[in-house]
């Protein structure tokens, strides 16, 4: 089994007793890979995760390959104020739910990291905007620049939250994983 690097990967250090919990990160990928160093370590991965003692255990040396839920679209729109109104193509559903969090990107002036995901409009009728706009947790208000960005797209965002049982580091990298090595 061969695995091919998604993105960027990246590393937090974690103690003994304590959860230490990553920076936010699009996701790109099905699998996120772990790999503890110099401590054991339980691993929690989420929107929000705090790990726990009860949380996936990986050894110190050891390497884990967890599930991620991918979601991802374009952005059609972006209405500015305390919070933000994402707009999806006409045709297309805003593939998250609330309590979700999601990270903006490729936009010139509207990019936003790991904004929390308050609610998708189900209205529908004429003038309804069945869902395909979502309202996101991003206060904007001083944004007066228009939204003209064809390539700007909306993901799913989480971090890595790790228990260390020792102090250690954790990396951690979205792959893809092939049957050929």
């Amino acid at each position: 089994m061969a695995h091919k690097p998604v993105g960027v990967g990246a590393s937090f250090s974690f103690t003994a007793g304590t959860a230490t919990t990553s920076s936010a990160f699009s996701v790109q990928s099905s699998i996120l890979r772990v790999v503890a160093v110099g401590g054991a370590a339980h691993i929690s991965v989420g929107s929000t995760p705090s790990a726990t003692a009860a949380d996936y255990y990986v050894p110190s040396g050891g390497t884990a390959t967890l599930a991620l839920t991918k979601a991802s679209n374009r952005v059609a729109g972006v209405t500015t104020g305390t919070t933000t109104i994402v707009a999806v193509p006409e045709g297309t559903q805003v593939p998250f739910g609330v309590g979700d969090y999601v990270t903006l990107s490729g936009s010139l002036h509207h990019n936003f990291t790991h904004a929390q995901v308050l609610s998708v409009d189900t209205s529908s009728g004429v003038n309804g905007f069945f869902q395909t706009r979502m309202v996101v947790n991003h206060n904007s208000s001083g944004m007066v620049t228009a939204f003209s960005s064809p390539d700007a797209s909306v993901t799913a965002s989480n971090k890595v939250s790790a228990f260390g049982s020792g102090a250690g580091v954790l990396y951690h990298q979205q792959v893809q994983i092939t049957s050929e090595a």
